[in-house]
């Protein structure tokens, strides 16, 4: 084990073991405003306690298999590791999802296409279809909301589609189905009131790739061209083979791209399209209906 980032201390106690940690993170310049927050999301995890617990308990005298866990992890946190994927899972929307490294990690952003897509007009029993679903985060954030809606996740890795089989087991939402299929390849000729999407959206040579997590996410599932903006033109394009009647779609995107997102859905005869802001004001969701009458 490397020496700089061992415990010096023989301290073991849970408030010495964070600010031992926090200190180290700080220091490695992979978390600067969240560095106490990832020490105890890491010591929470060792001691299978929740949050409350650490703070109850700050002279309690941790374990010394827990120790060399916790200093494993830190350390691993320390080289940039996502805490994500060092504990396994994140939360998102109500729901707890298993994460691996075959998929993104969930992120907060997110959560606005979600709430999005939830304010739409929509059938009771609408049939939705997650394109790129990865963990099965929108897919199943919408199943859990809207009960009678049928929706559908699809990706291209089996690993993503059996990892999202087991998130939806995991928070007992088996109506969802999923399904292997590179877009649309493997779908048949259906039609759905509403189509969702987080596609990739980076540029290839964009600087954001050495950057935080994402240096250690499927850099499939990050990049789309010269622009970020190839996987985007396919789906809109292809999409309005699979909307029905006015059927919806909607996109997360990069917060510079909404212009130019809007003017793809416009050139393919889209109607009511329009961005949405996060909490910043930065627009990170792109919609537009379709009428399939005018294909």
């Amino acid at each position: 084990m490397n020496k700089a980032l061992s415990s010096t201390s023989e301290d073991t106690s849970i408030a010495a073991q964070l600010k031992w940690a926090a200190s180290l993170i700080l220091s490695a310049e992979v978390a600067n405003d969240t560095a106490l927050l990832d020490a105890k999301i890491l010591l929470c995890h060792c001691l299978q306690r929740d949050m409350s617990y650490l703070h109850t308990w700050p002279e309690k005298t941790l374990e010394p298999e827990q120790v060399i866990q916790f200093t494993e992890l830190v350390q691993q946190r320390c080289q940039g590791r996502p805490i994500a994927y060092l504990i396994g899972y994140r939360d998102f929307w109500t729901l707890r999802l298993k994460v691996s490294e075959a998929t993104l990690i969930p992120r907060p952003e997110t959560e606005l296409l979600v709430e999005s897509a939830l304010e739409l007009s929509l059938p009771d029993r609408a049939k939705v279809l997650d394109l790129g679903t990865g963990t099965g985060a929108i897919a199943l954030a919408l199943a859990s909301e809207k009960s009678d809606w049928q929706v559908i996740g699809i990706d291209k890795s089996h690993d993503a589609v059996k990892l999202a089989k087991q998130n939806a087991t995991e928070n007992r939402l088996d109506s969802v189905r999923f399904m292997q299929s590179d877009w649309f390849s493997k779908l048949d000729k259906q039609r759905f009131d509403l189509i969702v999407t987080n596609p990739p959206y980076v540029e290839d040579n964009s600087p954001y790739l050495q950057q935080g997590d994402v240096r250690f996410e499927p850099l499939s599932a990050l990049i789309s061209g010269a622009d970020g903006l190839d996987d985007i033109r396919f789906i809109v394009v292809q999409a309005k083979g699979y909307l029905a009647g006015a059927g919806w779609l909607v996109i997360e995107h990069g917060f510079e791209q909404d212009e130019k997102i809007r003017n793809i859905f416009e050139s393919n005869a889209y109607v009511e399209i329009r961005s949405v802001s996060d909490f910043n004001g930065l627009p990170r969701v792109t919609m537009g209906k379709f009428y399939e009458n005018d294909l």
